[in-house]
């Protein structure tokens, strides 16, 4: 996929995956709840920084920790959690609103596009096949990095595969650690929240892709002529 002729276009998008393109937030916080209840530990408000936007090995140290002295092998309970999580999403997944229409026009207008998240491939490639594959320049799962967010590591992973530089990149994105990751990577920002998150430098928020389109993500680049 060639790059869009036109001055000021993102050199290319990145997207979360979880919870940004797709309402799988809500399924990893569902698969995450039925294993630890399973193991006797009902998950609360305050398990969310180690539950939303993770990897499943942080969530499942998490739980570890949790349970304490009853608590299977950690590596074991990641399976269980991947296992779950992938059974909900082939049954469950659908495209949030707003995500077909723009990614078609970054189609349109040939600017590359990525999934970076900290989900296991087969769960990356279960929803880019879902929301079509042809949408997508590549992909960055957990196994592609040695450090996941919110270290700036999958979104320099993904800069790098596509051969742009990520300050010239828009990263979207809905939880704090995944801001921090693509802030951290110089991306310029645009969050759809599924968690409270503070205004800030080089951080826009809204509420849905809804609207969104090539000259908005292009007027996060270049502030000044944002209209």
């Amino acid at each position: 996929m060639s790059h869009d002729a036109r001055p000021g276009a993102p050199a290319a998008v990145l997207f979360d995956m979880d919870g940004t393109l797709v309402d799988t937030e809500r399924l990893w916080w569902d698969a995450v709840e039925q294993v630890a209840a399973w193991h006797g530990r009902p998950l609360s408000p305050a398990d969310a920084p180690d539950v939303l936007g993770r990897p499943s090995s942080h969530t499942a140290a998490h739980l570890c920790r949790a349970l304490g002295p009853t608590a299977p092998d950690a590596d074991a309970l990641a399976r269980e959690l991947d296992s779950t999580f992938t059974t909900l999403v082939a049954d469950e997944v659908v495209p949030r609103p707003g995500v077909l229409s723009l990614l078609d026009e970054l189609v349109a207008a040939r600017i590359p596009t990525a999934i970076v998240t900290a989900s296991p491939r087969r769960v990356v490639d279960l929803v880019r096949d879902t929301l079509g594959a042809e949408r997508f320049t590549t992909t960055i799962a957990v196994e592609d990095t040695v450090h996941s967010k919110p270290a700036p590591d999958p979104y320099l992973a993904a800069a790098a595969a596509l051969g742009v530089d990520p300050r010239a990149c828009v990263a979207v994105e809905d939880t704090p650690v995944g801001v921090a990751a693509a802030e951290a990577a110089g991306c310029a920002v645009l969050v759809v929240p599924s968690v409270a998150i503070p205004p800030a430098a080089g951080r826009t928020i809204l509420d849905s892709l809804e609207g969104a389109d090539v000259a908005f993500l292009a007027s996060l680049l270049h502030p000044a002529e944002r209209y």
